[in-house]
């Protein structure tokens, strides 16, 4: 089934994102530019989810990836709902207590974000008076033990992260007389999603990460040329401390169990993750909640099974890993993206393919065709195509959208081969997960000037 151009862009482009940092007096006082971001499934419905968002009580912009597995009702609720969660751990004591004060009062409450989204990504309306509820006893507890001093934002990302996710558990075990809720509740609990998020203010960038979705910042060299910095490490059977973490916290007994087949306990990729309460949960607990939920819970087979070899629970984590860098002028954008686009595509490649893009500088490598036996028909065809996607100006306008574009349809000599790309995306829903995972990507472009300017302020 061939897709022709357009149809290809009009899929490409169904969910794409950009959103601008205004200027004040013609001055930009921010280290970012803007974003772009772009999704595109191969599950129906998609499993993952994208929040970004600017606080507006302390200073600092939000950007998550989140990768939902078993459904996507846990992604979905973290992408609501994490990044309040952050702000309001990031705030001073007394705004917490003038927001605390409006709601004792009925007054408005102050703003905490301006969200930038898609009309895609929507807020589960059913569940927001029981999201604002638990975020409430969270400010309340935050308030009650203020110690005065100013919040460290790793810190910050940690606690926020960490009590998310224990409210998560919690409103599931308490269950809903709504029965639509409970539902709702249970499903979010019993699925799971990794999370990546980066919080910038100034020449500061945190990222906090749980699984394997991954930052990565693209770097401008002397030269022009560009590389790739990680900032996130993988929480996966690849990463040996993450193997070793999970060892240290369980019996030497369970140690030919607690990692099998590259996955924990044999059936999770990611080893920290939101959610997933069948790895966090006592087996009395699990069957007691199952038993009491509503029926469509029983009807589900993922929540009936106890993994196997399961001793001494929570095998799981939420906790995130945070790295802190400090931003300098030659640091031109950030990618958060899920492993849909890692799967597919190399750091330095990414770092390239975006760095490009947003300079509209090619770095003319010399054709390298890696061990193939060429024609020389073949290499004019090369150079030929070289040349054309030089002059055609990029037909992305959203740096996501484009390297989406080369994620799905780049050819053994990393060009876009348009029928490569048409089959990719005519995939029947059943097929395409076989090919390729969920991609979310989100690309933030920081600005230099400003950057280099806070820079030797401080």
């Amino acid at each position: 089934f061939y897709l022709t151009p357009p149809q290809v862009n009009s899929i490409l482009k169904a969910n794409e994102y950009s959103f601008k940092v205004p200027e004040f007096d013609g001055k930009n006082v921010s280290s970012v530019l803007g974003f772009d971001s772009n999704q595109l499934p191969a599950n129906a419905p998609i499993e993952d989810r994208r929040s970004a968002a600017t606080c507006l009580q302390t200073r600092g912009m939000l950007l998550g990836v989140f990768d939902g597995h078993a459904g996507c009702a846990c992604a979905q609720a973290v992408s609501e709902r994490l990044f309040y969660y952050i702000a309001v751990s990031l705030l001073p004591h007394e705004t917490l207590l003038e927001i605390e004060n409006a709601v004792e009062s009925g007054r408005a409450l102050l703003p905490i974000l301006q969200w930038h989204k898609h009309p895609n990504d929507y807020f589960s309306k059913e569940a927001s008076k029981l999201y604002f509820n638990s975020l409430r006893t969270y400010w309340q507890e935050l308030i009650d033990l203020n110690s005065g001093e100013t919040t460290d934002v790793k810190e910050a990302l940690i606690n926020a992260f960490k009590r998310l996710d224990n409210d998560i558990s919690l409103e599931a075990q308490v269950g809903d007389p709504n029965s639509f809720l409970n539902y709702l509740v249970l499903r979010v609990a019993f699925s799971g999603a990794t999370a990546c998020v980066a919080h910038v203010d100034g020449v500061d960038l945190h990222v906090a990460n749980t699984g394997d979705s991954r930052a990565m910042l693209g770097v401008q060299e002397e030269d022009g040329s560009w590389s790739a910095v990680n900032l996130s490490y993988d929480h996966n059977a690849q990463n040996e401390h993450e193997v070793e973490r999970v060892k240290m916290e369980h019996p030497r007994s369970e140690e030919k169990s607690l990692v099998k087949q590259d996955r924990l306990l044999g059936l999770l990729m990611p080893f920290r993750a939101f959610g997933d309460v069948k790895f966090k949960w006592s087996i009395e607990l699990q069957k007691r909640v199952v038993e009491s939920g509503p029926d469509q819970l029983n009807d589900n087979e993922y929540t009936k099974f106890i993994p196997p070899n399961y001793h001494t629970p929570p095998y799981l984590t939420a906790e995130p890993e945070v790295i802190h860098h400090k931003l300098r002028p030659q640091d031109k954008f950030l990618v958060l993206a899920t492993d849909g686009l890692w799967e597919t595509m190399h750091r330095q490649d990414v770092a390239r393919i975006v760095g490009e893009y947003l300079t509209g500088v090619h770095h003319q490598q010399p054709i390298a065709v890696g061990g193939y036996k060429v024609t020389l028909g073949q290499m004019h065809g090369l150079l030929t195509e070289r040349r054309a996607r030089i002059s055609s100006v990029f037909e992305d306008q959203n740096a996501a959208t484009h390297l989406i574009r080369h994620a799905v349809g780049n050819n053994e000599f990393g060009a876009v081969d348009h029928e490569r790309l048409s089959k990719m995306l005519s995939l029947p829903e059943e097929l395409a997960r076989m090919y390729r995972d969920d991609i979310t990507i989100i690309v933030v472009q920081f600005n230099s000037h400003v950057v280099g300017a806070c820079q030797s302020e401080q």
